[in-house]
Protein backbone atom coordinates (compact mmCIF):
# COMPACT_ATOMS: atom_id res chain seq x y z
CA UNK A 1 0.00 0.00 0.00
CA UNK A 2 1.61 3.78 -1.32
CA UNK A 3 0.42 6.91 0.24
CA UNK A 4 0.82 9.09 -3.29
CA UNK A 5 0.32 12.81 -4.78
CA UNK A 6 -2.25 12.50 -7.46
CA UNK A 7 0.77 13.47 -10.22
CA UNK A 8 2.44 10.06 -8.63
CA UNK A 9 -0.23 6.97 -9.59
CA UNK A 10 0.82 4.45 -11.56
CA UNK A 11 -0.08 0.95 -13.15
CA UNK A 12 2.20 -1.64 -12.07
CA UNK A 13 4.38 -2.96 -14.52
CA UNK A 14 3.26 -6.04 -16.10
CA UNK A 15 4.63 -9.46 -15.12
CA UNK A 16 4.14 -11.87 -17.84
CA UNK A 17 6.14 -14.02 -18.96
CA UNK A 18 8.79 -12.57 -21.23
CA UNK A 19 7.87 -15.56 -24.40
CA UNK A 20 4.25 -15.29 -23.38
CA UNK A 21 3.47 -14.47 -27.02
CA UNK A 22 5.25 -16.76 -28.49
CA UNK A 23 4.40 -19.75 -26.49
CA UNK A 24 0.24 -19.03 -27.34
CA UNK A 25 1.52 -18.35 -31.16
CA UNK A 26 2.76 -21.97 -30.39
CA UNK A 27 -0.31 -23.44 -29.31
CA UNK A 28 -2.19 -21.59 -31.60
CA UNK A 29 -0.22 -22.50 -34.31
CA UNK A 30 0.05 -26.61 -33.55
CA UNK A 31 -3.53 -26.65 -33.52
CA UNK A 32 -4.25 -25.10 -36.63
CA UNK A 33 -1.82 -27.51 -38.12
CA UNK A 34 -2.46 -30.80 -35.79
CA UNK A 35 -6.53 -29.83 -35.04
CA UNK A 36 -8.22 -31.70 -32.01
CA UNK A 37 -4.79 -33.69 -31.43
CA UNK A 38 -3.18 -30.99 -30.14
CA UNK A 39 -5.86 -29.45 -28.67
CA UNK A 40 -5.98 -32.48 -26.50
CA UNK A 41 -2.69 -32.87 -25.64
CA UNK A 42 -2.34 -29.52 -24.67
CA UNK A 43 -5.26 -29.87 -22.36
CA UNK A 44 -3.58 -32.91 -21.07
CA UNK A 45 -0.27 -31.38 -20.24
CA UNK A 46 -1.61 -28.09 -18.74
CA UNK A 47 -4.87 -29.45 -17.22
CA UNK A 48 -4.58 -33.10 -16.51
CA UNK A 49 -7.45 -34.02 -18.37
CA UNK A 50 -9.58 -34.25 -21.88
CA UNK A 51 -12.27 -31.65 -23.44
CA UNK A 52 -15.22 -32.90 -23.23
CA UNK A 53 -18.88 -31.73 -24.37
CA UNK A 54 -21.23 -31.70 -20.93
CA UNK A 55 -24.54 -32.34 -21.46
CA UNK A 56 -26.45 -29.36 -19.45
CA UNK A 57 -29.30 -30.08 -17.60
CA UNK A 58 -32.55 -27.70 -16.68
CA UNK A 59 -30.92 -25.10 -13.98
CA UNK A 60 -32.99 -25.90 -11.03
CA UNK A 61 -31.71 -30.08 -11.46
CA UNK A 62 -28.14 -29.36 -9.64
CA UNK A 63 -27.33 -29.90 -6.48
CA UNK A 64 -27.36 -26.19 -5.00
CA UNK A 65 -29.11 -24.88 -2.29
CA UNK A 66 -32.50 -23.52 -2.58
CA UNK A 67 -31.10 -20.35 -1.21
CA UNK A 68 -28.16 -20.60 -3.93
CA UNK A 69 -30.71 -20.70 -7.09
CA UNK A 70 -32.63 -17.98 -5.72
CA UNK A 71 -29.75 -15.77 -5.73
CA UNK A 72 -29.25 -17.28 -8.61
CA UNK A 73 -32.36 -16.30 -10.22
CA UNK A 74 -32.33 -12.74 -8.72
CA UNK A 75 -28.62 -11.76 -10.73
CA UNK A 76 -30.14 -13.59 -13.86
CA UNK A 77 -32.72 -11.70 -13.83
CA UNK A 78 -31.86 -7.79 -12.93
CA UNK A 79 -29.24 -8.68 -15.58
CA UNK A 80 -31.52 -9.87 -18.86
CA UNK A 81 -33.52 -6.74 -17.71
CA UNK A 82 -30.82 -4.44 -18.60
CA UNK A 83 -29.88 -6.20 -21.62
CA UNK A 84 -33.48 -5.90 -22.85
CA UNK A 85 -33.28 -2.03 -21.84
CA UNK A 86 -29.99 -2.54 -24.10
CA UNK A 87 -31.50 -3.83 -26.53
CA UNK A 88 -34.39 -1.42 -27.52
CA UNK A 89 -31.73 0.97 -28.72
CA UNK A 90 -30.98 -1.47 -31.89
CA UNK A 91 -33.93 -1.85 -34.10
CA UNK A 92 -34.66 -2.08 -38.36
CA UNK A 93 -35.23 1.69 -39.70
CA UNK A 94 -35.68 2.98 -42.71
CA UNK A 95 -36.31 6.41 -44.48
CA UNK A 96 -37.06 7.34 -48.11
CA UNK A 97 -36.61 10.96 -49.92
CA UNK A 98 -36.39 11.79 -53.65
CA UNK A 99 -33.97 9.64 -54.71
CA UNK A 100 -34.59 6.54 -53.39
CA UNK A 101 -35.48 4.11 -49.81
CA UNK A 102 -32.41 3.72 -47.54
CA UNK A 103 -32.12 1.96 -43.98
CA UNK A 104 -30.91 -0.47 -41.56
CA UNK A 105 -31.10 -4.15 -40.67
CA UNK A 106 -30.04 -5.64 -36.92
CA UNK A 107 -29.10 -8.82 -36.96
CA UNK A 108 -27.76 -10.94 -34.37
CA UNK A 109 -24.28 -12.62 -35.01
CA UNK A 110 -24.78 -16.46 -35.42
CA UNK A 111 -22.72 -18.22 -32.92
CA UNK A 112 -20.61 -16.58 -29.78
CA UNK A 113 -18.68 -18.28 -26.95
CA UNK A 114 -18.43 -17.60 -23.38
CA UNK A 115 -14.83 -18.78 -21.15
CA UNK A 116 -15.53 -18.76 -18.20
CA UNK A 117 -12.39 -18.76 -15.65
CA UNK A 118 -11.85 -22.03 -13.14
CA UNK A 119 -8.78 -21.14 -11.88
CA UNK A 120 -8.12 -19.46 -8.15
CA UNK A 121 -11.81 -18.03 -8.81
CA UNK A 122 -14.76 -20.41 -10.48
CA UNK A 123 -16.32 -16.63 -11.81
CA UNK A 124 -20.24 -17.82 -11.79
CA UNK A 125 -20.94 -14.70 -12.10
CA UNK A 126 -19.37 -14.67 -15.81
CA UNK A 127 -21.55 -17.03 -17.42
CA UNK A 128 -24.84 -14.85 -16.61
CA UNK A 129 -23.00 -11.95 -17.80
CA UNK A 130 -21.34 -12.94 -20.90
CA UNK A 131 -24.85 -15.68 -22.05
CA UNK A 132 -27.41 -13.51 -21.24
CA UNK A 133 -26.65 -10.17 -23.30
CA UNK A 134 -25.78 -12.74 -26.33
CA UNK A 135 -29.48 -14.78 -25.55
CA UNK A 136 -30.99 -11.00 -25.81
CA UNK A 137 -29.49 -9.82 -28.93
CA UNK A 138 -31.06 -13.49 -30.54
CA UNK A 139 -27.66 -15.24 -30.97
CA UNK A 140 -28.71 -18.59 -31.95
CA UNK A 141 -25.35 -21.10 -30.78
CA UNK A 142 -23.98 -19.93 -27.60
CA UNK A 143 -21.41 -21.82 -26.57
CA UNK A 144 -19.80 -21.89 -22.54
CA UNK A 145 -16.02 -22.80 -22.05
CA UNK A 146 -14.57 -23.35 -18.93
CA UNK A 147 -11.78 -25.39 -17.28
CA UNK A 148 -14.10 -26.07 -14.44
CA UNK A 149 -17.07 -28.55 -14.35
CA UNK A 150 -18.47 -27.57 -11.08
CA UNK A 151 -22.20 -27.74 -10.25
CA UNK A 152 -22.17 -23.79 -9.44
CA UNK A 153 -20.70 -23.34 -13.03
CA UNK A 154 -22.94 -25.79 -14.68
CA UNK A 155 -25.66 -24.12 -13.46
CA UNK A 156 -25.68 -20.45 -13.70
CA UNK A 157 -24.48 -21.73 -17.77
CA UNK A 158 -27.70 -23.26 -18.31
CA UNK A 159 -29.49 -20.56 -16.59
CA UNK A 160 -28.39 -18.04 -18.54
CA UNK A 161 -28.96 -19.71 -21.89
CA UNK A 162 -26.05 -21.53 -22.84
CA UNK A 163 -26.63 -24.05 -25.84
CA UNK A 164 -23.12 -25.54 -25.54
CA UNK A 165 -20.88 -26.42 -22.48
CA UNK A 166 -17.65 -27.48 -23.41
CA UNK A 167 -14.90 -28.40 -20.74
CA UNK A 168 -11.82 -26.59 -21.75
CA UNK A 169 -9.54 -24.10 -20.96
CA UNK A 170 -6.26 -22.35 -21.81
CA UNK A 171 -5.18 -20.60 -24.87
CA UNK A 172 -6.25 -24.63 -26.45
CA UNK A 173 -9.58 -23.42 -25.73
CA UNK A 174 -9.53 -20.09 -27.40
CA UNK A 175 -7.77 -21.37 -30.32
CA UNK A 176 -10.52 -24.30 -31.01
CA UNK A 177 -12.97 -22.04 -30.50
CA UNK A 178 -11.70 -19.94 -33.35
CA UNK A 179 -10.64 -22.53 -35.68
CA UNK A 180 -13.32 -25.35 -35.06
CA UNK A 181 -13.12 -28.86 -33.40
CA UNK A 182 -14.94 -31.50 -32.44
CA UNK A 183 -16.57 -30.34 -29.48
CA UNK A 184 -17.57 -26.94 -31.13
CA UNK A 185 -17.13 -25.62 -34.86
CA UNK A 186 -15.60 -22.32 -35.33
CA UNK A 187 -17.71 -19.23 -33.51
CA UNK A 188 -17.96 -15.88 -34.57
CA UNK A 189 -17.38 -14.12 -31.10
CA UNK A 190 -15.35 -15.25 -27.94
CA UNK A 191 -16.02 -13.31 -24.46
CA UNK A 192 -14.93 -13.26 -21.37
CA UNK A 193 -11.86 -13.22 -19.03
CA UNK A 194 -9.19 -15.28 -18.72
CA UNK A 195 -5.58 -15.77 -17.47
CA UNK A 196 -2.40 -14.25 -19.31
CA UNK A 197 -2.34 -17.41 -21.84
CA UNK A 198 -5.84 -17.15 -22.38
CA UNK A 199 -5.90 -13.33 -22.94
CA UNK A 200 -2.88 -13.15 -24.94
CA UNK A 201 -5.06 -16.16 -27.79
CA UNK A 202 -7.63 -13.61 -27.61
CA UNK A 203 -5.24 -11.07 -28.86
CA UNK A 204 -3.49 -13.24 -31.73
CA UNK A 205 -6.66 -14.70 -32.96
CA UNK A 206 -9.03 -11.58 -33.21
CA UNK A 207 -7.97 -10.99 -36.36
CA UNK A 208 -10.06 -14.17 -37.05
CA UNK A 209 -12.77 -13.79 -34.46
CA UNK A 210 -14.09 -11.04 -32.76
CA UNK A 211 -13.61 -10.55 -29.63
CA UNK A 212 -14.73 -8.39 -26.64
CA UNK A 213 -11.49 -6.62 -25.14
CA UNK A 214 -7.80 -7.30 -23.96
CA UNK A 215 -8.21 -7.46 -20.37
CA UNK A 216 -5.23 -6.81 -17.86
CA UNK A 217 -5.83 -6.85 -13.83
CA UNK A 218 -9.06 -5.90 -12.33
CA UNK A 219 -8.97 -1.75 -11.58
CA UNK A 220 -10.93 0.44 -9.29
CA UNK A 221 -10.59 4.24 -8.57
CA UNK A 222 -13.15 5.53 -5.75
CA UNK A 223 -13.05 9.07 -5.29
CA UNK A 224 -14.03 9.86 -1.72
CA UNK A 225 -15.05 12.05 1.07
CA UNK A 226 -15.63 11.49 4.79
CA UNK A 227 -19.44 11.48 4.41
CA UNK A 228 -18.73 7.56 3.59
CA UNK A 229 -17.64 5.14 6.43
CA UNK A 230 -14.00 4.80 6.02
CA UNK A 231 -13.74 1.25 6.27
CA UNK A 232 -16.44 0.82 3.63
CA UNK A 233 -13.93 2.58 1.49
CA UNK A 234 -11.26 0.27 2.42
CA UNK A 235 -13.14 -3.21 2.00
CA UNK A 236 -14.18 -1.70 -1.74
CA UNK A 237 -10.41 -1.40 -2.80
CA UNK A 238 -9.77 -4.50 -1.39
CA UNK A 239 -12.51 -6.64 -3.02
CA UNK A 240 -11.00 -5.51 -6.38
CA UNK A 241 -7.63 -6.22 -4.94
CA UNK A 242 -7.89 -9.83 -4.49
CA UNK A 243 -9.00 -10.59 -7.76
CA UNK A 244 -5.45 -11.16 -8.84
CA UNK A 245 -1.88 -9.87 -6.78
CA UNK A 246 -1.48 -7.13 -9.77
CA UNK A 247 -5.11 -5.94 -9.10
CA UNK A 248 -5.05 -1.92 -9.16
CA UNK A 249 -7.03 -0.48 -6.58
CA UNK A 250 -6.58 3.84 -6.50
CA UNK A 251 -8.16 5.77 -4.29
CA UNK A 252 -8.12 9.89 -3.91
CA UNK A 253 -9.51 12.02 -1.67
CA UNK A 254 -8.66 15.91 -1.00
CA UNK A 255 -8.86 14.66 3.14
CA UNK A 256 -4.94 13.92 4.53
CA UNK A 257 -6.99 12.74 7.46
CA UNK A 258 -9.27 10.46 5.67
CA UNK A 259 -6.74 8.81 3.77
CA UNK A 260 -4.67 7.77 7.12
CA UNK A 261 -8.06 6.11 8.26
CA UNK A 262 -8.56 4.48 5.11
CA UNK A 263 -5.06 2.99 4.92
CA UNK A 264 -5.27 1.54 9.15
CA UNK A 265 -8.68 0.23 8.07
CA UNK A 266 -7.25 -1.50 5.48
CA UNK A 267 -4.38 -2.89 7.25
CA UNK A 268 -6.86 -3.93 9.78
CA UNK A 269 -8.77 -5.82 6.94
CA UNK A 270 -5.87 -7.50 5.87
CA UNK A 271 -4.98 -8.91 9.06
CA UNK A 272 -7.81 -10.82 9.65
CA UNK A 273 -7.15 -12.53 6.32
CA UNK A 274 -3.60 -12.90 5.71
CA UNK A 275 -3.47 -15.53 2.57
CA UNK A 276 -5.54 -13.09 0.36
CA UNK A 277 -3.83 -10.95 -2.35
CA UNK A 278 -4.24 -7.29 -1.53
CA UNK A 279 -2.96 -6.02 -4.82
CA UNK A 280 -1.61 -2.81 -5.52
CA UNK A 281 -3.35 -0.31 -3.53
CA UNK A 282 -2.59 3.29 -4.02
CA UNK A 283 -3.73 5.94 -1.86
CA UNK A 284 -4.06 9.45 -3.25
CA UNK A 285 -4.17 12.94 -2.31
CA UNK A 286 -5.37 15.50 -4.64
CA UNK A 287 -5.29 19.35 -3.88
CA UNK A 288 -8.51 19.74 -4.90
CA UNK A 289 -11.94 18.36 -6.47
CA UNK A 290 -10.46 18.90 -10.03
CA UNK A 291 -7.05 16.87 -9.49
CA UNK A 292 -9.71 14.62 -8.60
CA UNK A 293 -11.41 14.75 -11.82
CA UNK A 294 -8.13 14.69 -14.04
CA UNK A 295 -6.90 11.97 -12.71
CA UNK A 296 -10.37 9.97 -13.17
CA UNK A 297 -10.30 11.04 -17.02
CA UNK A 298 -6.34 10.12 -16.70
CA UNK A 299 -6.57 6.30 -15.38
CA UNK A 300 -10.05 5.44 -17.04
CA UNK A 301 -10.36 2.91 -14.64
CA UNK A 302 -12.64 -0.68 -14.98
CA UNK A 303 -14.67 0.33 -11.99
CA UNK A 304 -14.79 3.96 -11.00
CA UNK A 305 -16.71 4.78 -7.44
CA UNK A 306 -17.85 8.04 -6.76
CA UNK A 307 -18.29 7.71 -3.14
CA UNK A 308 -18.62 11.55 -1.82
CA UNK A 309 -21.49 13.91 -1.03
CA UNK A 310 -23.86 14.64 -4.25
CA UNK A 311 -22.95 17.20 -6.63
CA UNK A 312 -19.41 17.28 -5.17
CA UNK A 313 -18.37 15.67 -8.44
CA UNK A 314 -20.58 15.71 -11.19
CA UNK A 315 -20.72 12.13 -13.46
CA UNK A 316 -20.77 14.23 -16.55
CA UNK A 317 -17.29 15.22 -15.73
CA UNK A 318 -15.57 12.44 -16.55
CA UNK A 319 -15.59 10.80 -19.55
CA UNK A 320 -13.81 7.43 -19.62
CA UNK A 321 -14.09 4.66 -17.15
CA UNK A 322 -16.03 1.08 -18.10
CA UNK A 323 -18.96 1.75 -15.63
CA UNK A 324 -19.79 4.20 -13.06
CA UNK A 325 -20.45 3.76 -9.23
CA UNK A 326 -22.81 6.31 -8.11
CA UNK A 327 -22.80 7.09 -3.73
CA UNK A 328 -21.60 5.37 -0.93
CA UNK A 329 -24.30 2.54 -1.20
CA UNK A 330 -23.07 1.64 -5.01
CA UNK A 331 -20.48 -0.80 -3.86
CA UNK A 332 -18.62 -2.23 -6.66
CA UNK A 333 -19.09 -5.49 -5.44
CA UNK A 334 -22.61 -5.26 -6.04
CA UNK A 335 -22.28 -4.38 -9.82
CA UNK A 336 -19.75 -7.73 -9.92
CA UNK A 337 -22.71 -10.09 -9.20
CA UNK A 338 -26.26 -8.50 -9.71
CA UNK A 339 -27.08 -4.85 -10.06
CA UNK A 340 -27.85 -5.34 -13.96
CA UNK A 341 -25.27 -3.59 -15.94
CA UNK A 342 -22.20 -5.78 -17.15
CA UNK A 343 -19.17 -6.63 -15.23
CA UNK A 344 -16.99 -7.52 -18.32
CA UNK A 345 -15.35 -4.33 -18.29
CA UNK A 346 -12.36 -2.73 -20.24
CA UNK A 347 -9.19 -2.38 -18.60
CA UNK A 348 -5.69 -0.46 -18.50
CA UNK A 349 -6.85 2.79 -20.00
CA UNK A 350 -8.93 1.32 -23.10
CA UNK A 351 -12.33 3.00 -21.24
CA UNK A 352 -10.74 5.92 -23.30
CA UNK A 353 -12.23 4.42 -26.84
CA UNK A 354 -14.98 1.32 -25.35
CA UNK A 355 -17.29 0.49 -22.99
CA UNK A 356 -17.93 -2.51 -21.08
CA UNK A 357 -19.88 -5.75 -22.90
CA UNK A 358 -23.18 -5.09 -24.10
CA UNK A 359 -25.92 -6.11 -26.04
CA UNK A 360 -25.13 -4.55 -28.82
CA UNK A 361 -22.12 -6.37 -29.16
CA UNK A 362 -23.60 -9.15 -30.09
CA UNK A 363 -25.31 -7.36 -32.80
CA UNK A 364 -24.50 -6.41 -36.44
CA UNK A 365 -26.03 -3.20 -37.81
CA UNK A 366 -26.53 -3.78 -41.58
CA UNK A 367 -27.22 -1.10 -44.33
CA UNK A 368 -28.83 -1.27 -47.54
CA UNK A 369 -30.27 1.05 -50.28
CA UNK A 370 -32.42 0.97 -53.17
CA UNK A 371 -32.77 3.80 -55.91
CA UNK A 372 -35.35 4.79 -57.65
CA UNK A 373 -34.72 3.84 -61.27
CA UNK A 374 -36.45 7.57 -62.79
CA UNK A 375 -34.15 9.33 -60.10
CA UNK A 376 -30.64 7.58 -60.47
CA UNK A 377 -29.41 9.98 -62.99
CA UNK A 378 -29.66 13.14 -60.79
CA UNK A 379 -27.99 11.40 -58.03
CA UNK A 380 -25.35 9.56 -60.35
CA UNK A 381 -24.18 12.67 -61.49
CA UNK A 382 -22.31 13.56 -58.00
CA UNK A 383 -20.99 10.11 -57.93
CA UNK A 384 -19.34 10.85 -61.42
CA UNK A 385 -17.86 13.74 -60.49
CA UNK A 386 -16.48 12.43 -57.86
CA UNK A 387 -15.18 9.14 -59.49
CA UNK A 388 -12.95 11.54 -62.22
CA UNK A 389 -11.85 13.56 -59.03
CA UNK A 390 -10.51 10.16 -57.51
CA UNK A 391 -9.06 8.92 -60.96
CA UNK A 392 -11.56 5.33 -60.73
CA UNK A 393 -12.10 4.90 -64.47
CA UNK A 394 -14.46 1.73 -63.55
CA UNK A 395 -16.84 3.27 -61.25
CA UNK A 396 -17.02 5.73 -63.87
CA UNK A 397 -18.13 3.83 -66.28
CA UNK A 398 -20.30 1.59 -63.92
CA UNK A 399 -21.95 4.68 -63.18
CA UNK A 400 -22.14 5.89 -66.63
CA UNK A 401 -23.65 2.79 -68.34
CA UNK A 402 -27.17 3.16 -66.16
CA UNK A 403 -27.67 6.83 -67.73
CA UNK A 404 -29.79 6.60 -70.33
CA UNK A 405 -29.61 7.51 -73.64
CA UNK A 406 -30.46 11.04 -73.60
CA UNK A 407 -28.24 11.88 -70.61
Amino acid sequence: MEMLKQADWRRPDSVAPADLDATVRAVIDAVAERGDAAVTEYSRKFDGYEPSIIELQPWEQYPLSDETKAHLRVAAERIQTFAKMQFEMYRDVEREDHYGRFGQTVKALPSMAAYIPGGRFPLVSTALMTLIPARVAGVPRRVAVSPSNEPAILAAASLAGATAFVHMGGAQAIAALALGSQWADPVDMIVGPGNAYVNAAKGLLQGKVKIDTLAGPSEILVLCDDSVDPRWLALDVLAQAEHDPMALSVLATTDEALLQRIAAAVETELAKDPDKDEGVIQLVHCENREQMVALANEMGAEHLHLACREGTIQPDEIDHYGSLFIGGHSAVALGDYCTGPNHTLPTLAVARRKGGLQVGDFLKVLTWQQVKPDRYGELAKTAIHLAQLEGLVFHERSLQVRLPESS
